[in-house]
């Protein structure tokens, strides 16, 4: 009797679940997977800033590993996050993404490959010392500024 009550419980929770799993917008996911992807670099970037601001310590090993860190990050393609028609006015809400990334494109591109290439210069120079990692942090920094007042809607 056991063993029937928890199959007709199993079909009960199945039939419930699997229309509210398939009602789920799928565009959902393609927005958390690109927040999932800003957040790792803020993970990455975050204490960086702060030891060139001298809000932490300068730790050579720590700031290596985490411009490496920025740096592999670039090696990941979640182009298809980015599908068009996922911007603040389908999603108010749920993501800051200005629609012109899409009618502007490629220069939005353009933003990646100066973020890319200062992503490369920063991990070659994080662990030479507060003297070399400043400029360099400075110059992701603007990277992300950039892009972020030109397609992002700004609170």
């Amino acid at each position: 009797m056991k063993l029937a009550t928890r199959l007709c419980l199993l079909i009960a929770g199945l039939t419930l679940t699997v229309p509210g799993i398939a009602a789920k917008d799928p565009n959902l996911k393609l927005l958390k997977a690109r927040q999932g992807e800003m957040q790792l670099r803020a993970y990455n970037v975050g204490p960086l800033f702060g030891m060139a601001k001298g809000k932490m310590e300068y730790d050579a090993a720590l700031a290596s590993k985490l411009a490496n860190n920025l740096k592999t990050q670039l090696s990941l393609d979640i182009g298809g996050a980015w599908k068009k028609g996922t911007d603040i006015e389908a999603y108010p809400g749920k993501t800051t993404s200005l629609g012109k990334i899409w009618t502007t494109y490629p220069e939005i591109s353009e933003y990646g490959k100066k973020y890319a290439k200062a992503v490369k210069e920063l991990a070659a120079e994080a662990g030479n010392g507060l003297d070399a990692l400043k400029p360099k942090i400075s110059a992701v920094g603007k990277t992300c500024k950039g892009c972020h007042d030109e397609f992002r809607e700004l609170n």
